[in-house]
Formats: C-alpha cells, sequence, structure tokens
C-alpha cells in the first residue's frame, strides 16, 4: 500500500459540485478581485472566529507580516516567539525589520512555555506571536495573566493559527484570544483554498483598518494613499468563493480529523512517544510522534509506502538566512531535542480506514521491534 503524507484532493472531491459551482458563478459574475464572495467570507470567517473583524489577504506569510506593521512593530523592537514552528514568524519580524527572541516550548506538545515569556521581555519588546502549532493551542489567557503581572500590559499578542483553524481554549476560539490574529489557507491547512491564501481577525478596529489600508497599497479610499508600508496582498475572489463553501465543512472535517489522530494514537502508544495527544479543543492539523531512533523508523515507514516528515526539522536560529540578522535567544534545549526526534505521520481527512489500519500493522509489526532496540 501507498499512503501518500497529504492528499487535499480528496477532500475536494467531496465537496467537487460546490466548489465547481462557486468558481463557475465567479466567472460568470465577472469580478474576480476585491467582490462580494471576499466581503462575504470576511463576515463569515470573522463570526465564526468569534471576532468583530476579518481582513483576506494573498497568504499566511503576508498576514502574518501586515498584523505585525498593524500593531507597529518595525525596526528597533523585538517580538518573541519560538524557534521550532517553521520559520514563519521569523520571517515576518525579518520583513518588517523587528529582531526575534526565541524561548523554549514544553517538553511534552513543543508549544510555547509561555512561563518562560516575562523573563525575556526587554524595553523594546512590542509583540509575543503565539503559534498554536500542529492544531494545539498555546494557553493565550494564562501568557496574558503573565504579562500583566509583570506589568507588561503594553505588549500584544499575537495569534498565529495557521495550523488551527476552529480550535478552541478555555470555551474562546483561536483567532478571537489575542489583540490579533493570523490565518492561512494553504491547500493543506484544516480550511484550505486551491492555492495560496490568508486572513487577520481582531476585534480591534483600529488594527482593522490598518490591516486593510496595507493590505492594498496603503489606500483609506480608492486611490487616496495615506498609510505607509502598502502593498498588494489580496484574496482573490475564487479562493473566496472556495472557502466559504468549505468553511461550512469545517467543524466536522476537524471532527474527522479527531478522530484519525485517535486512531494514530492507539496505533503509536506503547511503541513512540506522541506529541499531539487526542484532545476535544484541538485540531489535529498534524499528527507529530517521537523517537530517538527516528532515522530507522522514518526510513522503515518509507519502505513500507508510508510517507512521513518533519515539522520542523531545522530551527529558525540555525537557518543560513539569520546570519548576520538580529536576535537574541534564551535557553532552547526542548527545542533543540525535538528537531532530532520528531516526526508526522499522515493525518488528513481523506485518509482512509484501510490505510490507517496498514499504519497500525506496520507500527505492530516493524516499528515496534525497531523502537526497543533503543
Amino acid at each position: 500500500m501507498k499512503i501518500l503524507f497529504n492528499q487535499p484532493k480528496r477532500e475536494n472531491d467531496e465537496l467537487s459540485l460546490e466548489i465547481d459551482a462557486a468558481i463557475k458563478k465567479v466567472i460568470e459574475s465577472g469580478i474576480y478581485i476585491m467582490g462580494e464572495n471576499v466581503t462575504a467570507f470576511e463576515q463569515e470567517f470573522s463570526q465564526f472566529c468569534n471576532t468583530n473583524y476579518c481582513c483576506a489577504v494573498g497568504n499566511g506569510t503576508d498576514a502574518l507580516e501586515i498584523a505585525l506593521r498593524a500593531l507597529d512593530v518595525g525596526h528597533n523592537d523585538e517580538v518573541i516567539t519560538v524557534a521550532n514552528a517553521g520559520g514563519y514568524s521569523t520571517t515576518a519580524c525579518n520583513l518588517v525589520g523587528a529582531s526575534p527572541v526565541y524561548i523554549d516550548v514544553d517538553e511534552n506538545r513543543l508549544l510555547m512555555n509561555v512561563d518562560f515569556v516575562s523573563s525575556a521581555v526587554s524595553s523594546k519588546t512590542k509583540c509575543v506571536i503565539a503559534t498554536h502549532l500542529y492544531g494545539q493551542v498555546v494557553d493565550i489567557k494564562k501568557l496574558r495573566a503573565l504579562l500583566d503581572a509583570a506589568g507588561h500590559v503594553d505588549v500584544k499578542i499575537l495569534e498565529d493559527c495557521a495550523q488551527a483553524h476552529g480550535a478552541t481554549s478555555r470555551g474562546g476560539l483561536v483567532g478571537s484570544l489575542g489583540d490579533i490574529a493570523t490565518f492561512s489557507f494553504y491547500p493543506t491547512k484544516n480550511l484550505g483554498a486551491l492555492g495560496d491564501g490568508g486572513a487577520i481577525t481582531t476585534s480591534n478596529e483600529q488594527f482593522a483598518e490598518r490591516c486593510k489600508s496595507i493590505r492594498q497599497y496603503g489606500w483609506t479610499s480608492k486611490y487616496c494613499s495615506t498609510v505607509s508600508d502598502g502593498r498588494n496582498s489580496r484574496l482573490d475572489e475564487i479562493h473566496a468563493a472556495i472557502l466559504r463553501a468549505k468553511l461550512k465543512q469545517l467543524a466536522a472535517n476537524n471532527e474527522k480529523r479527531r478522530s484519525i489522530c485517535a486512531h494514530l494514537y492507539e496505533s503509536c502508544r506503547g511503541i513512540v512517544e506522541v506529541v499531539t495527544t487526542p484532545c476535544v479543543e484541538h485540531v489535529s492539523h498534524l499528527f507529530v510522534a517521537r523517537h530517538k531512533n527516528r532515522e530507522q523508523i522514518c526510513n522503515t515507514l518509507n519502505d513500507n509506502g508510508i510517507a512521513v516528515d518533519i515539522h520542523y526539522p531545522v530551527l529558525d536560529i540555525d537557518q543560513k538566512s539569520m546570519n548576520g540578522k538580529s536576535y537574541r535567544s534564551l535557553n532552547l534545549d526542548q527545542s533543540i531535542l525535538a528537531t532530532k526526534e520528531i516526526f508526522s505521520l499522515p493525518c488528513y481527512t481523506g485518509i482512509t480506514s484501510a490505510e490507517l489500519d496498514y499504519i497500525r500493522q506496520i507500527f505492530e509489526t516493524k516499528i515496534s521491534v525497531i523502537a526497543k532496540e533503543q
């Protein structure tokens, strides 16, 4: 059996009639940029996230950069973040001229360890980017309370929700927990377009208006550019129409992902350590496990037709692109250790029961032997 790491086409095929109709309607309308579908999607997605505003943009990285600019983060400012989440927050910091400050993650879920945030704050700190990694959720309420208790009430919290559409924490939805939040609609996300796309959510009117100006040339009205750092980063009508159709199925698809996560957890339990354990609040964007003998385990899975990946193999501070860049780093022991052990298994709504059973079979018959050798 051959199991690809991800197959978004399977999910899209289930909605093919709705997607085809949405695309056809946009084509026939003759309006392809900033039309009624973008406006409607922004309203529907802000309602879904329980926020007052949504600003749709070209992709998730643009969303991070524009959100930082909306918070007035720029040169000589610092942004507290983590180094194990793929480099996206670092890229946004570099684009606005801010210096990232890296803190460690907790040893179990590999999310930002919020207990370390206050000690990382300096007079230059403007913002904390809390990445809801793998579909799990950083405890934003605890983070806010710790910052406030330490006297850092002016430090803003930006949620990076690119892997957590629909996840919750203490009854609150991601995208509404901090001051501002960003999403990616890359095709393999829990809510994915058929290309790039992104969004920013907030309940702060000033931040929302600034985001909408920056995404379109700094305009405050047509051809009137009054906001600096404007650019062209707009979600197009076709992707907005597709996302509107898929948003209706997001809750159900997240439930499927949780079920798949639970199945994979039972397959791996007692053989390898599982990072993304089943949880009703999380949305199982990725299924991540870890073991000291990762290389042999991954080779064996690949040899038996099961694709694996590593999210993520290189810390931001170790990327060559960071040579000469300004940043600070606190102790990153857990982050460093995880890069040597983590691996991800296929976890997506289109995966079949037969494929999941096959993964379990390989773990029981082959991976269990390898794991015991360490």
